[in-house]
């Protein structure tokens, strides 16, 4: 009998993890979802997103982002960060990634700079009218670790 009640618990804590996994995706998969048109405005050239119907399913729902964030010299503000899914020599500023490799991420509360891993959560918000802000904007974030 004991030995069917903890086969029971196992495969309880099991289907529970794995369900708790599916409804916490990897967002930075799901947003690497996106392509682009090409706009014009009185600049130039313009790269416009258009979100995947995966990454339109996100917008509005609270997900988790881990990453590293991005240290721009003198611009630094504890409740409005720049998060990268790649390490800075490979991020979209400095490296090899795309734009859909970094987020906004409007703070709850202020956070202090470091260099390592971070991980957030947050309501994502999708941009594709403003030029001056990044596609993929977290807002009402937490630091989880």
């Amino acid at each position: 009998m004991r030995l069917k009640q903890t086969i029971l618990i196992i495969g309880l804590l099991f289907s529970t993890s794995i369900a708790w996994a599916q409804s916490s995706p990897n967002v930075w998969r799901e947003l690497s979802e996106v392509t682009y048109k090409i706009g014009e405005d009185d600049f130039g050239e313009l790269y416009i997103p258009v979100f995947s119907s995966k990454i339109k399913g996100l917008e509005g729902k609270v997900v988790e982002a881990d990453g590293y964030i991005i240290p721009f010299e003198g611009m630094f503000k504890p409740e409005h960060i720049i998060l990268s899914s790649l390490p800075l020599a490979e991020c979209f500023f400095c490296g090899s990634g795309g734009p859909e490799t970094v987020m906004e991420v409007m703070m709850k509360d202020p956070i202090k700079y470091t260099s390592k891993r971070v991980k957030v959560r947050g309501k994502l918000t999708l941009n594709d009218k403003d030029p001056e802000k990044l596609m993929y904007i977290l807002v009402d974030a937490v630091l989880l670790n």
